[in-house]
């Protein structure tokens, strides 16, 4: 860890906590700063605001009074999922106080190289595989971000000679004036978030902070099969690493008969890769790319690709019962996600879906349907994708309370061969804290069928 002296003695404001800001208060404490806490759950339930009031932070729960930020501070640290449209956050910028996210105090203050990797889906998938590789090529990886621990906890044992592989949000990237990672991977952009960037340009400006501050040192691996990536790539002053899954490129990761291939060497066949799915090869390539910049060999690359199952709720093969086989995509929280799980398989499969009303419709969803024989809701949504089941000409659609009840009741519709697969296209809020404990309620009722 660099002992930097950037905050000795600067009065600074951790805005909103959960492990990010935990992080970020402890790390500045340790740095000489005078540290002020705010989170808005009350302390009497707020153990992690108890602990850093333990070690001599100064906190204040319940309530985000504006009149706070008037005491002189000369930095805040904003928790990510805080949109820049709250007040308090209005009135920083008002001062003019500068607004940072934990990222950027993990970067400042860490001996070795990031591998950042964001995108709209396939984030958490690409981050993994490129961890695995990395581990496999003896590479020394560390993994931080929303997956894994936070960034400025690994940060601190970081030696220079490891590489600290990082899943990074739009959220966290709009807080980053000066990180700058040795490898960027940006995986894909569609409409998503837009009730907290407000437009499509707006969050594809915030993804493109991962690469603002690279030079030509550094690498960028984008997705070259869409128009939108190639326009941020086009003013990035790193080496730009296209990859694609259409079409074969002169340089870069790309499919050429049946083959991963990288700057023209065949790395491996597709047909040996376990991770199903064909949205799965965008992050197969981008984690191929980042391997090979790494130095890492291809039989490494191999052995990974060969054995990888998928990352817990995000396409996860949770067992097979007699002969029907269970897949848990909890974290498809959009109608993308889901369409990209239901074209990953062939077999007859029965769908799990539903979950919180966001106002959207899901007739996007009918050409996935193709190989869905049954369709079991439930949540909020449960009405809209009965109607879109019916229109796609779903024989079996049936409503239940909860995904606990649905897991038996699609055993029941289902045959030796079938793919029961949950897979919402929904958030998990309107009946659960988060989507793994979702995920975790279906793949404990499989080991009950079981």
């Amino acid at each position: 860890m660099k002992r930097i002296s950037t905050y000795l003695h600067k009065k600074i404001l951790v805005l909103g906590l959960a492990k990010s800001g935990v992080g970020a208060a402890t790390l500045l404490h340790k740095l000489g700063a005078f540290v002020t806490v705010n989170d808005y759950q009350p302390l009497s339930r707020n153990p992690e605001a108890q602990k850093l009031l333990e070690q001599g932070i100064t906190v204040i729960c319940g309530e985000h009074p504006l009149e706070l930020l008037e005491e002189g501070f000369e930095l805040v640290v904003k928790n990510p999922g805080i949109p820049y449209h709250n007040p308090m956050v209005q009135k920083a910028l008002d001062l003019n106080i500068p607004i940072i996210t934990e990222v950027e105090l993990a970067y400042q203050i860490s001996e070795a190289p990031f591998i950042g990797i964001t995108g709209t889906n396939g984030k958490t998938t690409t981050t993994t595989l490129i961890f695995e590789m990395l581990k496999e090529g003896n590479k020394s990886p560390l993994i931080a971000g929303n997956i894994g621990t936070v960034a400025s906890e690994v940060a601190q044992m970081a030696k220079a000679e490891d590489n600290i592989v990082i899943e990074l949000s739009s959220f966290q990237l709009m807080g980053t004036p000066s990180f700058r990672p040795k490898v960027a991977i940006l995986t894909n952009i569609y409409d998503a978030h837009l009730d907290y960037h407000g437009t499509r340009l707006e969050y594809a400006k915030a993804k493109a902070n991962i690469t603002k501050n690279q030079t030509n040192d550094d690498y960028f691996i984008i997705n070259n099969d869409q128009e939108i990536i190639r326009e941020i790539a086009a003013k990035s002053k790193a080496k730009v690493i296209p990859f694609s899954v259409k079409k074969e490129l002169s340089s870069g990761a790309y499919i050429k008969d049946g083959w991963i291939s990288y700057n023209g060497e065949q790395i491996m066949s597709t047909a040996d890769i376990r991770l199903p799915g064909e949205h799965n090869l965008e992050n197969v390539l981008s984690a191929v790319a980042a391997a090979k910049i790494t130095g890492v060999s291809n039989e490494a690359i191999f052995k990974v690709l060969n054995t990888f199952k998928g990352v817990k709720h995000r396409l996860q093969f949770v067992d097979e019962v007699q002969g029907r086989q269970f897949y848990n995509d909890s974290k498809a929280t959009n109608i993308l996600a889901t369409k990209n799980a239901l074209f990953a398989f062939d077999k007859p499969t029965i769908l799990l879906a539903g979950g919180l009303d966001r106002g959207n419709e899901f007739d996007e969803l009918i050409p996935a349907f193709k190989n869905v024989k049954a369709v079991i809701t439930f949540g909020q949504t449960a009405v809209k994708l009965e109607k879109v089941a019916k229109e796609a000409g779903i024989k079996m659609i049936e409503s239940v309370d909860n995904v606990g009840n649905a897991v038996p009741r699609a055993f029941s519709l289902s045959e030796p061969g079938d793919v029961i697969l949950l897979s919402p296209a929904c958030a998990s809020w309107d009946q659960h804290k988060t989507f793994e404990e979702r995920g975790d309620i279906f793949v404990e009722m499989v080991h009950k069928l079981k």
